[in-house]
């Protein structure tokens, strides 16, 4: 698939997921306070590239599913993607005061309606897909894999050691000391703070189109190592990429002490390693590629990644 057609049909997919969100958004119950529905809405229709539900429903699609059927699973993704995005914002957390080129939502209304918004938004994500999702068992299955791969064990359980790694290298600085950062511990954080929720958004495409368990597993594999190569070019981006394309500050990690890949492997060993990643990601998927090209979009979804420049 080409660049232009890849853009063509994301896309489109794109359009989809905003319609569908916007929907969701105005079917809240009377019961939501308009505060919390106000902020609810203002961060989850900001915009941004919607890359997780869209990854949900190329997975969909390579499994022969019907696109549709998943725009739950893939809603539901993008209000988990969209609640940790404005935790991650707070004081407490990342301390950012932008986000897709806007005030974060703590800047917009106020801190205790950010954490509630982003609380809103979590539970929503279960709601849609556990009534959306059909047959029940798959409902089921797609709840269990993304509750799994955004709680403790997850992203959650990531964005932790992500914090505890900062707090011991800053210690580790003032004492002018090494801080015995590895790649291993790095990817360890990674593969829990982005790369779970990435293979979530494929394995729950793969659930809904009733696939085979291999096909699951081909998925989940490709979701790892673009979870990786992902983080990877978030990191270069940090470094080399423009604020106001990229709708936030950048080069903000290392003044956090932040374990990141350039840090620990340099610039053009870090996007050597990312490139790898998606070279890897794109072999594993050749048994979808060999069914009706089925794999052709994710392919091409793969190689964007090294080449985004937001």
């Amino acid at each position: 698939m080409s660049t232009a057609s890849l853009e063509d049909h994301w896309q489109t997919l794109r359009l989809k997921v905003e319609n569908a969100l916007n929907a969701y958004l105005d079917n809240l119950p009377p019961e939501c306070p308009d505060r919390l529905r106000e902020a609810m809405r203002y961060s989850l229709m900001a915009g941004g590239k919607r890359l997780r539900p869209v990854m949900t429903l190329m997975a969909c699609e390579a499994c022969g599913g019907d696109v549709e059927a998943a725009m739950p699973a893939a809603c539901g993704i993008e209000m988990i993607h969209t609640y940790s995005l404005i935790h991650d914002d707070l004081p407490a957390m990342d301390d950012d005061d932008l986000r897709r080129g806007r005030p974060t939502n703590h800047k917009q209304f106020d801190e205790a309606t950010a954490i509630l918004a982003g609380d809103g938004l979590l539970t929503l994500a279960f709601e849609v897909i556990a009534k959306g999702v059909q047959p029940p068992k798959v409902a089921a299955a797609c709840v269990a894999d993304l509750a799994s791969a955004a709680g403790s064990e997850g992203m959650v359980g990531g964005q932790m050691a992500d914090l505890q790694a900062e707090e011991l290298a800053l210690a580790a600085n003032s004492e002018e000391s090494g801080g015995g950062s590895t790649l291993d511990q790095l990817e360890a954080i990674h593969l829990r703070k982005t790369g779970r929720l990435l293979r979530s958004a494929l394995t729950m495409g793969a659930r809904v189109a009733q696939s085979s368990d291999d096909f699951v597993k081909i998925l989940d594999h490709f979701g790892k190592c673009v979870g990786l190569a992902f983080q990877i070019t978030d990191d270069l981006l940090d470094i080399t990429g423009d604020a106001t394309k990229m709708g936030k500050a950048v080069r903000k990690d290392a003044d956090h002490g932040k374990l990141t890949y350039p840090g620990l492997l340099g610039i053009e060993e870090s996007r050597r390693r990312a490139e790898q990643l998606i070279d890897e990601a794109c072999r594993s998927i050749a048994p979808l590629k060999g069914v009706e090209d089925r794999g052709q979009s994710l392919e091409a979804l793969a190689r964007f990644i090294l080449e985004r420049d937001h």
